[in-house]
C-alpha cells in the first residue's frame, strides 16, 4: 500500500515556525503597547486620583461636629450649652462581624441586658453609614479600654469631642426641645456628609430645630497618620471648627428653673409675663423629659416610663394643654360688662344662685348684695349670670379674644393650640344650632365649651395688668411691640385690679396666696373648672375625675412688672393647689433666698429634684421591666405620640356630663381650706342633639 498523507520537508517546518513566532510576537508586542498606554494612563492622567488613593491608605481624614451655639437667658446664663466628653460609636457599615463586635465591646463598657437590647435597638434601625451611639459620657479609664482594642473591631469609633448639655435638664425640655442623631430621612433632605459624622446630633423638637441653621455651625476638620490596621500614629493637620451663634431668650433661667422645680408632683404649667415689654420670663410644664437623656436616642425602658405616665410628661401644657378657664375670666368679663354701660358700683342681690326660666343654678355661697369688685372678690357666679343674662355673652366674647384667650402668638420654635372662646356664630358653624341663654351663663364664668391654654390666661392678665396690648414674645432685644391700644379707660382697668387685689389681700378666695415683701403685694383670681360631671370633691377620687385648679395674678399690685398663669390639671380647688405655686413664684422674684428655702424644704418631702426622681422611678421600671418593654419608634413615630397626648377640646356630646349646679367649694382662708364664692362648674349646656333639661338636683 502506499502512504497518501503530504510530505512534510524541513522548510515546511521552518515556515510555519516562523509564522506562529511573528503572531506570538505581535501579540507580545501588542500587550505591551496596551500595558504601556495603561500604565501611562494611571501614572499621568490618573495621577491625582491614585495618588490621593495611596493617601488615604496612610492619613485618616474626618469632620469634626461643630459645637452647636449656645441657648441663653436673658441674663447671658446657659439654658443649652456644649461640654467635652468621650463617646463611642459604632458605623454598621463597617462593621466586619456585627454580632462579635457588640459582644467585645459591650463586655468593655460591663453594659447589663437592658442597655445592651438598646444597643440592638439602634443598630436595626441604623442604614449604611450612619453613626449609631453607644454610649457618651464615659470615664477616662472605660475610654482607654476601648481604645486600646480598637484595631481588633472594626466600624467602632472612639472619639472625644462636644456634646449638648442642658444644665437644668427637664425643666427647659419643653421650652428648648433637644437634639439627637440624624436618622436616614434626615440624610435623605439634607445630603449633607456632617450628618454621617459620629457625634453629631441636629434639633429635633423646639427652639433646637427651629434654629437649627443658627446654631448648627461649621464642621472641623482634622488629617491624621495612621498605620495599615488603622492605628493612629501622628497628626498631620487639624482646622477648627467654627461654632453656631448663640441665641438669647427673654426667659429668666434661674426662675425658670425654680416655676419647674416648685410644681413638684403636680402635672400643671407656669407663665410668667413681663409687663412692660411682653417678653416670656417662664413657660414651664412638668413633668417632663431630661432632654440630656433624648441626645443620644431613647431607649425602650424611658420611652415607656414617659409614654404611660398619666401626667403626660410629653406634653407641653403651657402652650398645647387646653383648659376651662374657670373663674379666672371674671376679671376680664367686668371690662366687657362696664364697656356696655354697667356701673360697677350697681348692686346685685345673690340669694345662693340664679333663676333662669325654670332651672335655677346654684352659687356656692349666699353673697348677699354685690357690685363689680365685690363679685370678683368673692367670685359671685350669680352676679355674672345675670349681667351675662343682660348683656349678651356675644359682648363678652369679643373683649375675651381682644385681651389673648383663643389666640395663637408670633413665638419661634412652638407649636400652639388655640382653644375655644364661643359665641352664637361659633356654635351655629359647628354644631348648626342656636346659642342659648344658658350657653351664656355657663361661658361668661369660664366653662362649658371655653377652653384655653396657660400661655393665653398670662397673657390675658399681663395685658389686664398693664393695660396695653402686649404681645408675648421669647427672643431678647426683639421683643414684639404692643398693638392697638385697648379700648379700656384707666377706670375701668382699676375695677378688676380692685377686685383682683381685695380676692388676695381683702376677704376674697385667695387670702392664703398673700404676699408682703418689702411691701410688694399681690393682686390675683383663683379658678377652678370642673372636668366632667360631680363624681368626687376635693381630693377624693380618682385624680383623672377631680377639677383643675387655676390661679392667676400679677405683681406689684400697685404698679405691675410681673404677670402668671397657673394651671395644676386636677388639682382640685384654685387656691389648693395653683395658688401656692403662684404665691412662691412670684415670691422668687422678689426674695429669692426665701423662696429658694421653701422649695429646697419641699423637694425633701417630694424624694428631691425633678432629675432625682426620674432616675428613681427609671430605675423601678429597669427593674420591673426589664427587656420586656416594646421597642421605640422612629422620630415620626415619638412625634405623632406626643401629638396623640395633646388633649382635645371637649366634644359636644361630652359636655352633657357637666354638672347643671354649682357646687359649694372651700371656704375663704388659702390652700388648708377652700375658697368661698369660687366656683366653677356652671350650668352646662346639653348635647346638640338635644335641648336643655331642667336641672331636677336643683330647687324649683
Amino acid at each position: 500500500m502506499f502512504d497518501n498523507s503530504e510530505h512534510v520537508s524541513s522548510g515546511t517546518l521552518a515556515n510555519s515556525f516562523d509564522r506562529r513566532a511573528v503572531l506570538i510576537g505581535g501579540l507580545q508586542t501588542g500587550m505591551g503597547v496596551l500595558l504601556a498606554a495603561r500604565l501611562a494612563w494611571i501614572g499621568v492622567v490618573q495621577n491625582d486620583k491614585y495618588a490621593t488613593l495611596a493617601e488615604s491608605n496612610r492619613v485618616n481624614l474626618t469632620l469634626l461636629p461643630p459645637r452647636r451655639g449656645a441657648i441663653l437667658d436673658r441674663n447671658n446664663a446657659q439654658l443649652a450649652s456644649n461640654r467635652v466628653e468621650f463617646r463611642i460609636d459604632i458605623i454598621p457599615e463597617r462593621l466586619a462581624d456585627t454580632d462579635a463586635t457588640v459582644k467585645e465591646l459591650t463586655g468593655l463598657l460591663n453594659f447589663d441586658a437592658v442597655q445592651v437590647q438598646e444597643l440592638s435597638d439602634r443598630l436595626e434601625k441604623a442604614h449604611g453609614y450612619q453613626p449609631i451611639e453607644v454610649i457618651a459620657g464615659l470615664q477616662a479609664k472605660d475610654f482607654d479600654k476601648v481604645l486600646v482594642r480598637l484595631p481588633d473591631m472594626p466600624g467602632v469609633v472612639a472619639k472625644q469631642g462636644f456634646t449638648r448639655w442642658y444644665p437644668t435638664g427637664p425643666s427647659v425640655a419643653h421650652l428648648i426641645g433637644y437634639v439627637g442623631p440624624a436618622t436616614g430621612k434626615d440624610y435623605e433632605k439634607e445630603k449633607n456628609p456632617l450628618l454621617l459624622t459620629p457625634g453629631f446630633k441636629l434639633g429635633k423638637d423646639g427652639l433646637e430645630k427651629f434654629y437649627e441653621p443658627i446654631l448648627r455651625g461649621q464642621p472641623g476638620a482634622q488629617r491624621v497618620e495612621v498605620t495599615a490596621s488603622g492605628k493612629f500614629v501622628r497628626d498631620l493637620e487639624h482646622r477648627d471648627d467654627i461654632p453656631g451663634k448663640p441665641i438669647r431668650l427673654t426667659i429668666d433661667g434661674g426662675l425658670q428653673d425654680y416655676a419647674s422645680r416648685r410644681i413638684g408632683l403636680e402635672s400643671a404649667a407656669v407663665v410668667v409675663v413681663d409687663c412692660q415689654t411682653g417678653g416670656l420670663l417662664a413657660c414651664c410644664s412638668m413633668p417632663a423629659f431630661d432632654p440630656n437623656v433624648f441626645a443620644g436616642g431613647i431607649g425602650r425602658l424611658q420611652w415607656k416610663m414617659l409614654n404611660e405616665d398619666d401626667h403626660i410628661p410629653l406634653l407641653n401644657k403651657a402652650l398645647r394643654g387646653l383648659y376651662p378657664p374657670g373663674s379666672t375670666m371674671k376679671p376680664m368679663a367686668t371690662l366687657a360688662l362696664q364697656q356696655h354701660g354697667v356701673d360697677p358700683a350697681e348692686r346685685i342681690s345673690c340669694p345662693g344662685g340664679y333663676r333662669l326660666g325654670n332651672r335655677f343654678f346654684r352659687c356656692d355661697a349666699v353673697h348677699g348684695s354685690v357690685d363689680m369688685r365685690a363679685a370678683i372678690e368673692h367670685s359671685c357666679n350669680t352676679y355674672f349670670w345675670s349681667m351675662a343674662h343682660r348683656v349678651g355673652y356675644d359682648a363678652i366674647a369679643p373683649v375675651a379674644k381682644l385681651l389673648g384667650l383663643g389666640q395663637e402668638f408670633d413665638l419661634p420654635g412652638t407649636s400652639q393650640r388655640y382653644g375655644t372662646i364661643p359665641d352664637a356664630a361659633w356654635k351655629m358653624r359647628r354644631y348648626k344650632q342656636e346659642w342659648t341663654a344658658a350657653d351664656s351663663l355657663n361661658a361668661s364664668i369660664g366653662q362649658g365649651y371655653v377652653s384655653v391654654s396657660p400661655l393665653q390666661l398670662a397673657v390675658m392678665t399681663a395685658r389686664i395688668a398693664s393695660g396695653k396690648n402686649l404681645q408675648p414674645s421669647l427672643i431678647f432685644g426683639h421683643e414684639l411691640p404692643a398693638g392697638p391700644a385697648l379700648p379700656f379707660t384707666p377706670e375701668q382697668l382699676q375695677v378688676a385690679h380692685d377686685g383682683m387685689f381685695r380676692v388676695i389681700n381683702g376677704s376674697g378666695t385667695g387670702t392664703g396666696a398673700r404676699i408682703d415683701i418689702g411691701g410688694v403685694k399681690m393682686a390675683g383670681k383663683t379658678g377652678t373648672a370642673q372636668v366632667r360631671a360631680l363624681v368626687s370633691r376635693g381630693t377624693v377620687g380618682a385624680w383623672k375625675t377631680r377639677d383643675h385648679s387655676l390661679f392667676v395674678c400679677f405683681a406689684p399690685a400697685d404698679a405691675p412688672r410681673y404677670a402668671m398663669a397657673v394651671v395644676v390639671e386636677h388639682g382640685t380647688f384654685g387656691a389648693r393647689a395653683a395658688a401656692p405655686i403662684a404665691k412662691d413664684v412670684m415670691t422668687y422674684l422678689f426674695d429669692p433666698a426665701t423662696a429658694m428655702a421653701t422649695l429646697t424644704a419641699l423637694e425633701q418631702g417630694w424624694g428631691g429634684t425633678p432629675v432625682e426622681r426620674m432616675s428613681a422611678r427609671y430605675r423601678s421600671v429597669v427593674a420591673q421591666y426589664g427587656t420586656s418593654a416594646p421597642k421605640v419608634g422612629d422620630d415620626e413615630a415619638v412625634k405623632a405620640t406626643i401629638n396623640k397626648v395633646a388633649n382635645p377640646e371637649p366634644p359636644a356630646d361630652a359636655l352633657q356630663n357637666v354638672p347643671a349646679t354649682t357646687r359649694p367649694e372651700e371656704p375663704a382662708g388659702g390652700a388648708a381650706s377652700a375658697p368661698a364664692g369660687e366656683a366653677s362648674a356652671a350650668p352646662a349646656p346639653a348635647p346638640p342633639s338635644t335641648p336643655a333639661a331642667p336641672n331636677s338636683a336643683a330647687p324649683q
